[in-house]
C-alpha cells in the first residue's frame, strides 16, 4: 500500500490543479451586430450589440446583452476617469466629423476599437469597482438614468436595475445566425444570479432590445442616450 500512496497523491493533486483551473475567474466581452437605427431619419446613427459572459463575482448578471452607441461610450469614458483618479482610461476609436452610417469599413473599425476598449476596461479592478461600467454594460438605462440610479434618485439600486433588466430580457442573448465555435456555444448560457432571492430566468432567447419595456423608470420619460442633436454617433 506505501508503494501506491504516491500515485494517489498525484492524483489528488492533478484534481486539484484541474479544479482551480476550472474555478479560475474570466471576463468574455464582446461588441457586435452593428444595425443603423431611425435609418430614414436625418438623425439616423449606429448602435452595437455588447455581449458579457463571466463568472466574476464582480459581475451580478452573469450574462448579459445589451446595445449602445458610440456617444454612450465616450459618456462611459469620462466617467471612468473621473473616479479612477491617476489611472488612465484605455482609449476609444477617434470620433470623425464625416461619419456616414453606410460606411462599412469604418463601422468595423470602429466595433474593432470599442472591443478594444471593453476588454481593456473589464480587466482592471479600478474600472469593475464602478458601478457606472456594471449599468452600462449590463442595463439598457441611458447615461441620465445611470447617474440618478448611482446617486440614489432613482426609485432602484444597481442591484436591483441590473437583475430587473435581465430578468426582462430573459438574461439571453441571441448569438448571430449561422455556425458558432465550440467556445461561442459556451459563452450561450443563462444568467445565474449572486442572490437567492433573485427572479428565475425564463429560457427564451431574445435579442438585445432598447425598448421603454426594460427601462426601469417607466414613469419617467426616456429621456434616453440618443443625443438630441444632430449627431450620428
Amino acid at each position: 500500500m506505501s508503494l501506491c500512496l504516491p500515485r494517489y497523491q498525484d492524483c489528488s493533486r492533478m484534481i486539484t490543479n484541474q479544479e482551480q483551473e476550472q474555478e479560475e475567474e474570466f471576463i468574455a466581452v464582446r461588441v457586435q451586430d452593428p444595425r443603423i437605427q431611425n435609418k430614414e431619419s436625418w438623425y439616423s446613427y449606429v448602435d452595437f450589440k455588447i455581449f458579457l459572459h463571466s463568472n466574476s463575482k464582480a459581475f451580478t448578471a452573469k450574462t448579459s446583452c445589451v446595445r449602445r452607441r458610440y456617444s454612450e461610450f465616450v459618456w462611459l469614458k469620462k466617467k471612468l476617469q473621473k473616479n479612477s483618479g491617476l489611472v488612465p482610461v484605455p482609449e476609444l476609436p477617434p470620433k470623425t466629423p464625416f461619419f456616414s452610417v453606410g460606411n462599412e469599413d469604418f463601422i468595423e473599425k470602429r466595433r474593432q476599437g470599442l472591443q478594444q476598449f471593453l476588454e481593456k476596461v473589464v480587466n482592471r479592478t479600478v474600472f469593475l469597482s464602478d458601478s457606472q461600467l456594471h449599468l452600462f454594460l449590463q442595463t439598457q438605462l441611458s447615461p441620465e438614468q445611470i447617474e440618478a440610479c448611482v446617486q440614489g434618485h432613482a426609485p432602484y439600486g444597481v442591484t436591483t436595475a441590473i437583475l430587473r433588466y435581465a430578468s426582462s430580457n430573459q438574461g439571453w442573448a441571441q448569438e448571430e445566425e449561422g455556425g458558432a465555435s465550440e467556445e461561442d456555444c459556451k459563452r450561450n448560457l443563462p444568467v445565474f444570479y449572486e442572490s437567492p432571492d433573485s427572479p428565475t430566468p425564463r429560457h427564451q432567447p431574445s435579442e438585445c432590445e432598447s425598448s421603454s419595456e426594460i427601462s426601469l423608470a417607466e414613469s419617467d420619460a426616456h429621456t434616453g442616450s440618443d443625443d438630441q442633436s444632430d449627431s450620428r454617433d
